[in-house]
Formats: C-alpha cells, sequence, structure tokens
C-alpha cells in the first residue's frame, strides 16, 4: 500500500470512527435523495496520529490499527471481525506475553536481528526488549509510542565496571531512550564481603536514571552462594532498585525455581524478581511466576508465547 493511499484510508477511518462515537446512541438520519448533490468536503484535518516521522516508521514494520480499548470495541461493534493494535495499545497485555522482557544480547547480533525482534515485540506486546547499549537508539525509533518499552543491560556481563562508569553508562542508554536498565552486581565485592561497595555501585546507578526508569539488578546466582544470594537481593532493595534479577545467561548457568523463591522470600512483595537465563517454554514461564517471578527474560519468547518447545535464538 503506497504512503498516500494509507494516509487516505487512515483520515476515512478516523472520520468514521468520530461518526460511529457521535451517531451510536442516536436513530439514524433520512437516506438523502439520490439526485442530491454530494456535499462539500469537510476541511482536511490530519489523522489523530499525526506525526509522520512515527506512521511511515509503523508503515515499514508493517503495524497500523486501533489506538485504544474503546476504539477497538467500537470498530467491533461496527463490523470489525479483526483489529490491528498499535500506539501503545496492546490487545494482549494482560496475558504471559507481558511478562516477557524479549532479549537479544548476544555479541554478533546485526541490525536486521534487531530490527526482526523490535517487530516481534510488537507483534506479540511482549512487555520489552533487552538488548545491548549500542542497539537503544535504534529500538526506542522502532518502538516509539508503541507500549512496548525498551530495555538496555550494564556493567554487562561481569559487573566488574567502576560505580561511576555503570552510572554514567545507565544515564546515557536513558537519554538515548532507554526505559529499563539491568545491571550486573559487583560479583567480585558481593565474594569478598564488600557490602558497601556492592550498595554504593547499585545505589550510583539507582540515582543517575531517576526514578522514571525502572532498575533490575542481575545477581548472577549460578556464582553466588545461599547466603551471598540472599545478600544481594537484600542490598538491591536497601538500594532502590525496582528488580532483583537472577543472571546474564553468560555464566554458565540461568534461572531455578529454587533461586526464585529465595530471592522473593528475601526481597517480599514490594519489589520484583525476574527469572532469567535458560527459560525456554511455557511450562518454564509457569514454574517461574508461581516461585515468585514477576518479569521473564528470554531470547525463546515467540516460542514460549506460541506453547512451543526448541532453542532459543540465542540470549
Amino acid at each position: 500500500m503506497s504512503v498516500d493511499r494509507e494516509r487516505l484510508v487512515d483520515l476515512i477511518t478516523d472520520r468514521v470512527m468520530e461518526e460511529l462515537r457521535r451517531g451510536r446512541s442516536a436513530a439514524p438520519a433520512a437516506p438523502a435523495p439520490t439526485t442530491a448533490a454530494p456535499p462539500a468536503p469537510a476541511p482536511s484535518a490530519p489523522p489523530v496520529d499525526s506525526d509522520a516521522e512515527t506512521r511511515e516508521r509503523l508503515r515499514i514494520f508493517n503495524v497500523t490499527g486501533a489506538k485504544s480499548p474503546e476504539e477497538t470495541r467500537t470498530l467491533h461493534e461496527a463490523g470489525a471481525a479483526r483489529v490491528g493494535a498499535t500506539m501503545g495499545y496492546c490487545p494482549a497485555s494482560d496475558g504471559l506475553a507481558s511478562l516477557i522482557d524479549h532479549t537479544m544480547l548476544k555479541p554478533d547480533a546485526a541490525r536486521e536481528d534487531i530490527e526482526g525482534l523490535c517487530r516481534e515485540a510488537l507483534q506479540f506486546c511482549f512487555a520489552s526488549v533487552c538488548v545491548n547499549p549500542n542497539w537503544v537508539p535504534l529500538c526506542a525509533s522502532i518502538l516509539r509510542g508503541s507500549g512496548v518499552k525498551v530495555c538496555t543491560v550494564i556493567g554487562f556481563p561481569f559487573g566488574a565496571h567502576l560505580p561511576d562508569v555503570k552510572a554514567y553508562e545507565a544515564r546515557r542508554a536513558v537519554e538515548q531512550g532507554a526505559d529499563e536498565v539491568d545491571m550486573v552486581i559487583n560479583i567480585g565485592a558481593i565474594k569478598s564481603k564488600d557490602y558497601a561497595l556492592v550498595e554504593q555501585d547499585i545505589r550510583g546507578v539507582v540515582q543517575a536514571v531517576g526514578k522514571e526508569t525502572v532498575v533490575k539488578v542481575i545477581l548472577e546466582t549460578a556464582l553466588l552462594t545461599r547466603d551471598e544470594k540472599i545478600m544481594g537481593s537484600s542490598l538491591s532493595k536497601a538500594a532502590g532498585a525496582d528488580f532483583v534479577k537472577t543472571s546474564t545467561g553468560f555464566a554458565g548457568g540461568g534461572a531455578t525455581v529454587e533461586d526464585i523463591r529465595l530471592m522473593r522470600e528475601t526481597v517480599g512483595p514490594e519489589i520484583g524478581v525476574k527469572a532469567s537465563g535458560g527459560i525456554r517454554t511455557t511450562e518454564d514461564v509457569k514454574k517461574m511466576v508461581e516461585a515468585g517471578a514477576t518479569r521473564i527474560g528470554a531470547s525463546a519468547s515467540v516460542k514460549i508465547v506460541r506453547g512451543e518447545a526448541g532453542p532459543s535464538k540465542g540470549y
């Protein structure tokens, strides 16, 4: 469909929607005589979405349609059998997909891989896409206005960056469009029982990004003892993080039900718990949620929401 034709269709749709809202409860008007002259065209008004850049971007990624539950219901009542939804409204947003950060952190991911990740996130209404920091501006451009968040990783994957470097990296990511940041805890510091440094490390990122940005702290549970997992979770909560998270996916281990249960017992109901690493099936997700997870990190997200089994495309 050409851009001009799409704009015409959108303009007609907007006017039909307006007429439906005005006349839904009114009696239908008598039909005009067939010989009557056609009415003068209404003054040209921009479509509801007048951002040409956004419209073109959504056209490229094959996403168009309703922008709210009310519009969806109105179109259905008018006879529509199927509605495509964008601009911040996901009809599936109350389902399994809304728990998942659709993830691609492999170092050899190319631009086309990241664009494909964003297309899938728009199609399935995932909570976010989680990508390396260099891809944040691209994802923010593609997903702007869609309701799908942009998540990135900080101090990834070893957590050994200096605290001020992590804070700077997090702040720059937010400036470039990140809504959420997943920072790796200072693993060496927690193994050394340098708890003041661990807390300082986390608090620095929390303060750098501000209250509007979600901060998740990756504990890398595969490398920690039970006591260290408890301490890492407690310090994350004390430093103001919004979530504790199990794994990067790069340390030879992933999320376990036992770890999720322990983390939830430690932080209580006040903050979130994210299970990530090795989650590949719907059953995996259900077990993690039952144990206390409120967010899932996965690269096999599409297979999960479709109920399929199989390897992921790479964490």
